[in-house]
């Protein structure tokens, strides 16, 4: 079973098929596959006009008989001229300089380093529901391969009989009888029993090979449900993580809050001193008081969104809500491993959605050989051996009773085959929405990887700068509150400072969280966590 794309996409209508160019785009990765498979639309758009020109049943049989795909071998070098070997660019703080390298080559246990979210992760590959029903999918797939590797072979049946006939005497069959004798001077029973034991072959001979097409079109599909739960893996493996990390998040805003309130506490409390010594008013007080209020109603949202988060996890992991076990760490200065993004070419191999689609793409193209066999001649042959009897006694006398027959069938379509044309068309139809599909997955991931390795890079920067912005309004916080114990600033100037340090500590945290998940559906992009490529093992 070959791993590499089929590339049969093209076929025509005209008397002499026109073939796909994989020679002619010479430039760019993506580029090259747009331009080869614009080939396949240009002949598709010819083989409107041409047929546009023919009318009647004629005109159906020649349009029939001129179909025909491009060679195979033609075209089977396609995939390697996507990409070249050049590193995917993204972010300056990322290795790229090793085009061998890429981060999927690091299972998800040792990308993460968290024992408390890969343990998560391994009670959702047991317990998730989606990946549960996903499995019984690709059996039923491995259940229809198996199916049709049977219908290339015999077919033997067995069977046994008894029946009871009597024929009228004024019959042909009812006269004759009564003039035959079993035995000199035994006659036949009346009524006639008949006894039967016997064993029946059929086989249709696969000489234009559309039953192992047939079946070799279901196993691809089966391997490409296996690529399909894969994905589902890795994005299942991203959500966790994604969700694990936005619980980091929220824990740390619970924690910022708590020291917002301490330090307005503080503010109030002077602020209520100042009150009693005649050097301050009431409305700094309850302008205090009320900044304080804000901040405690603000920890119980946090706290429903806390449970809520994981609640998302507890799904994913297929049991009821409970508490989500997890790190105590200073979120700002936590980092995962860096990513490395290989080459593009490594997509091809990594990403099970992209090899989802290729199985998709080699099973659309043995459908067309499928099709295409069926305007052909089928040979079929049947036999029979067995027993019959008018009388259990006689009835494995051999070879009195012995019966035995074999024929053969060669049947070909003549007139009238617009359903097998109908196929034969749906079939070509289906294998370019495959080729486009394929090649949309391929932009996608594409953009996915360097839309995701960006963030990662941009974000970060935003951090650092962020800190810079953060040990400033400290700074200004500390000042405004000492400068107002001293009667030197207004209690403004105290709750602005509180409030913009508050603000810069949740949008770093923000800031933080978006990196985080950047870097998370970074690896999930490149292909981490789906596996290799499925195999019938």
């Amino acid at each position: 079973m070959t791993d590499t794309v089929n590339w049969d996409v093209a076929t025509s209508l005209a008397s002499e098929p026109k073939a796909l160019d994989v020679e002619a785009p010479a430039k760019g990765g993506l580029i090259r596959l747009t331009s080869f498979l614009r080939q396949a639309s240009d002949i598709e758009l010819t083989q409107a006009e041409k047929s546009d020109a023919k009318t009647g049943d004629a005109a159906e049989d020649d349009r029939s008989a001129s179909y025909s795909s491009v060679d195979n071998a033609q075209v089977s070098a396609a995939p390697s001229i996507l990409f070249d070997g050049n590193p995917i660019s993204g972010g300056s703080s990322f290795d790229l300089a090793n085009n061998a390298d890429n981060s999927v080559q690091s299972s998800w246990h040792q990308f993460f380093d968290d024992p408390f979210l890969t343990s998560l992760i391994d009670q959702a590959l047991v317990g998730n529901q989606e990946l549960r029903i996903l499995a019984e999918e690709i059996q039923i797939a491995c259940n229809e391969t198996y199916a049709r590797s049977g219908e290339y072979r015999p077919f033997v049946d067995f069977g046994a009989g008894v029946g009871l006939e009597k024929h009228g005497q004024h019959t042909i069959d009812g006269a004759v009888e009564e003039q035959l004798e079993v035995a000199p001077g035994r006659a036949f029973p009346d009524p006639l029993p008949d006894f039967l034991v016997g064993a029946n072959v059929s086989w249709e001979l696969d000489i234009w090979k559309k039953l192992r097409n047939a079946q070799s079109a279901a196993a691809m599909r089966y391997l490409g449900s296996q690529e399909g739960r894969n994905y589902i893996v890795t994005r299942m493996v991203a959500e966790i993580a994604e969700n694990y990390y936005d619980l980091l998040a929220l824990d740390n805003r619970l924690v910022t809050l708590d020291k917002t309130i301490e330090i307005q506490e503080q503010s109030l409390k002077t602020a209520e001193s100042m009150k009693e010594a005649a050097r301050g008013t009431e409305l700094a007080v309850q302008r205090f008081q009320a900044e304080v209020r804000k901040n405690q109603s603000e920890k119980l949202i946090i706290a429903q969104e806390i449970v809520e988060v994981e609640n998302r996890i507890n799904f994913l992991c297929g049991r009821f809500p409970q508490h989500v076990d997890r790190m105590s760490v200073e979120y700002i200065d936590l980092n995962l491993r860096s990513i490395r993004a290989g080459v593009p070419s490594q997509l091809l191999q990594n990403r099970p959605d992209i090899r989802e689609a290729e199985r998709e793409l080699q099973a659309a193209g043995l459908d067309i050989k499928v099709a295409k066999a069926r305007f052909y001649p089928s040979l079929n042959l049947n036999a029979g051996l067995g027993y019959q009897a008018f009388a259990a006694g006689y009835l494995f006398r051999t070879p009195e009773s012995l019966i035995y027959g074999i024929g053969g069938d060669l049947i070909a379509p003549l007139i009238n085959k617009r359903a097998i044309q109908a196929a034969y068309r749906t079939a070509n139809a289906k294998q370019l929405q495959a080729v486009y599909k394929y090649q949309q997955t391929v932009l996608t991931a594409y953009t996915e990887v360097i839309n995701q390795l960006n963030k990662v890079d941009n974000y970060g920067k935003s951090i650092e700068i962020k800190k810079q912005q953060l040990a400033a309004l400290e700074a200004s916080v500390d000042s405004a509150t000492k400068l107002f114990q001293n009667a030197r600033a207004e209690y403004v100037e105290v709750l602005l400072a509180q409030r913009e340090m508050m603000e810069a500590k949740m949008l770093i945290i923000d800031i933080k969280q978006q990196q985080l998940a950047a870097t998370v559906n970074a690896y999930q992009a490149l292909g981490g966590s789906g596996g290799g490529p499925a195999s019938f093992n």
